[in-house]
This record gives C-alpha cells, sequence and structure tokens, in this order.
C-alpha cells in the first residue's frame, strides 16, 4: 500500500518530537541553574512542570518502542544544538552542525519509512 504523507503529518510528527524535547531540555536546564549557577530555589517548580508535560508528551507517540526512542533521539540531539547555540549563546561548528544534519536526517528516515511513525 503507497500512501502519500501530508505535509501536516509530518510536520505535526516532526513538531511532537521538538516539542518533547524543549520540554526535556528546560527540565534539566533549570536544576543546572539551581546547582551551578546559584539561581533560586523556585525555579524547582518550572522543573518539576517541564518534566511532567515531557512525560505527557511522551505519551502523545505514536508508541513507546525503540523505534520512536531513536527517532526522537535524533531530534533531541539537533534541538540540543539549537539550544547551545541560541540559549547558551555558544557558536557551533561545521561538525556540530553536519552531525546535527545527520541525526536529523537519520530520524527522518525512521519516521518516513514504509512501515515508519506515520500512519
Amino acid at each position: 500500500m503507497n500512501e502519500i504523507l501530508s505535509i501536516t503529518q509530518i510536520l505535526r510528527v516532526f513538531g511532537l518530537f521538538f516539542l518533547t524535547a524543549i520540554a526535556e531540555l528546560l527540565g534539566c536546564y533549570f536544576p543546572y541553574l539551581i546547582l551551578n549557577q546559584g539561581k533560586t530555589a523556585w525555579l524547582w517548580i518550572p522543573t518539576a512542570v517541564s518534566l511532567m508535560v515531557f512525560v505527557w508528551l511522551l505519551t502523545l507517540h505514536p508508541a513507546a518502542s525503540g523505534k520512536i526512542y531513536a527517532a526522537y533521539g535524533g531530534v533531541y540531539i539537533f534541538t540540543a544544538l539549537l539550544w547551545l547555540r541560541f540559549v547558551d549563546q555558544v557558536a557551533l561548528t561545521r561538525w556540530d552542525i553536519l552531525g546535527g544534519v545527520i541525526v536529523l536526517i537519520g530520524a527522518g528516515m525512521i519516521i518516513l519509512q514504509p512501515q515508519g511513525l506515520i500512519r
């Protein structure tokens, strides 16, 4: 069965992975600020909220399987590099960019394959 994937389906899956990665990054970033940079302990509240959102977003993925986690891992790496550049203000090397593109292509291959994550 050869179905044509709609751009909406593709954007929905990648968007869900991206939002999940942002929630996970926030859940790690706030404790970093508290523990390593002496920021207010009140940041534990958004830490808990972002980790709860992260877990909730995981439940929205098609299934809890190695294929989902492998594809998510690629999107997470790419998102973490964007975080490094735009939040931490660290310039990315061409190797960082190439690696990010490679893992994003890999995630895309897992997501878009004929028996992939979009049905």
